[in-house]
């Protein structure tokens, strides 16, 4: 039977891109995993599961969008992934206002479920409700759906909260956590959110991806 969410397929997804990948030494979503760029493969990852066009959520320069909507953040100065939910929130009241939620992926983490959005959406129960996504005891927040309801409550909360910890805002609302397991592979069970945030982490992931092209 289906849930609040009728058709997960129909939810707006948007990619968040406005980190500074100061870690990697440069723009990460232009780094190349098995050949691709990393922006490609998860545009096409997410976009497999849904059937609305993929938004990018990143600066106004951003060099190349790959032919994704642009959608630069709603607020200035830099205040992290939460601005750029709020921005997919706003975004989306124009653009899909039937919509009731929105979900977002980040732009470093080429393994999520491809059923990422489907379990997501089977959790919400109301229109007010988040939910998130878990996996070997941790949570990822920036991997979930999000109710345009609450955007008025994230834009004052980012605007007055000088810390800014997602899980103080999170614990605002109604949160759905949903765990998803390791992905088994032939040399160790990878984490579905393993994301890359250095050379280290981009090395790791060649390696992890010459072993799910191994998995049966």
């Amino acid at each position: 039977m289906p849930g609040f969410i009728t058709d997960p397929a129909d939810v707006p997804p948007y990619l968040l891109a406005g980190g500074r990948s100061s870690r990697m030494g440069t723009n990460k979503a232009f780094v190349l995993l098995g050949g691709e760029r990393l922006l490609r493969r998860i545009a096409a990852r997410i976009g497999q599961q849904q059937k609305m066009p993929v938004a990018l959520n990143a600066d106004t320069d951003w060099p190349d969008t790959i032919g994704l909507r642009l959608v630069p953040d709603v607020t200035s100065g830099k205040l992290g992934p939460l601005a750029g939910v709020l921005t997919a929130m706003r975004d989306a009241m124009v653009k899909h206002p039937h919509a009731s939620h929105i979900v977002t992926v980040p732009v470093d983490s080429p393994f999520f479920p491809i059923d990422l959005v489907a379990r997501l959406a089977q959790a919400i129960a109301g229109r007010d409700e988040i939910a998130i996504a878990a996996s070997l005891g941790r949570d990822h927040p920036v991997f979930g759906l999000w109710p345009v309801t609450i955007a008025d409550d994230l834009e004052t909360w980012l605007l007055k909260d000088d810390k800014r910890r997602v899980r103080d805002f999170l614990a605002r609302h109604t949160v759905r956590t949903i765990d998803f397991a390791a992905i088994q592979t032939p040399i160790w069970p990878l984490d579905p959110f393993f994301n890359i945030n250095t050379p280290d982490d981009l090395i790791a992931a060649e390696t992890w991806l010459a072993a799910l092209e191994q998995t049966p």
